[in-house]
């Protein structure tokens, strides 16, 4: 069966139309009318192999805030929908994943719980015109809405960008790999029987 999921959500903040197909090849239509943040939405799905769609329209005029974070809900809606009743996959993933000067491990636990530890600071408040405190709040909504414990640690880096690049594509590595089927593995990998 494909693994897709579809979100629309509408609030007098923003609009926003996701979709996801977990099992893609990495193709994206981005537009959130946030260029760093479209940049890091098109690496997330080239680097998950995720076919990954986004429209948002958001009360830029007012900042970023809105947009970003309603993004990362409607994924992680989409992405928890996808999964269905995550018979099969592995559950976990984790890397460490090197961005020039930058070095981050990420790692992820499909649990049905959520939790976020993040350990990274920014030594720049923006990059570009985004506001690089967004990261976090991005991949709060999106672990609040997987219902997954994400944990991301920074082990040193300097340049704001090649930072939050590394989170990027060090979660696509680690969900990617929680996603995938195990064919060793019967029905929900957890002793409860569900997850």
């Amino acid at each position: 069966m494909p693994r897709t999921g579809s979100i629309k959500r509408k609030t007098r903040e923003t609009q926003i139309e996701l979709s996801i197909d977990l099992d893609g090849t990495g193709q994206s239509t981005i537009e959130t009318g946030v260029g760093f943040f479209d940049h890091m939405l098109e690496l997330f799905a080239k680097h998950g192999l995720f076919d990954l769609n986004v429209k948002a329209v958001g009360d830029l005029q007012v900042d970023q805030h809105h947009t970003v974070e309603d993004t990362g809900i409607c994924l992680g809606q989409a992405i928890r929908s996808a999964l269905g009743d995550k018979v099969g996959i592995k559950r976990y993933g984790d890397i460490t994943l090197p961005m020039e000067e930058t070095l981050v491990t990420t790692a992820v636990d499909l649990s049905g719980r959520y939790f976020l530890a993040f350990g990274a600071t920014f030594p720049t408040e923006k990059i570009g015109e985004f506001d690089s405190q967004l990261v976090e709040d991005f991949w709060q909504a999106v672990a609040a809405n997987l219902l997954c414990n994400l944990h991301v640690v920074l082990h040193y880096g300097r340049n704001s960008h090649h930072i939050s690049e590394a989170i990027f594509k060090g979660l696509a590595r680690t969900i990617r790999t929680a996603i995938e089927i195990d064919p060793r593995q019967t029905g929900v990998p957890s002793t409860k029987g569900m997850i």
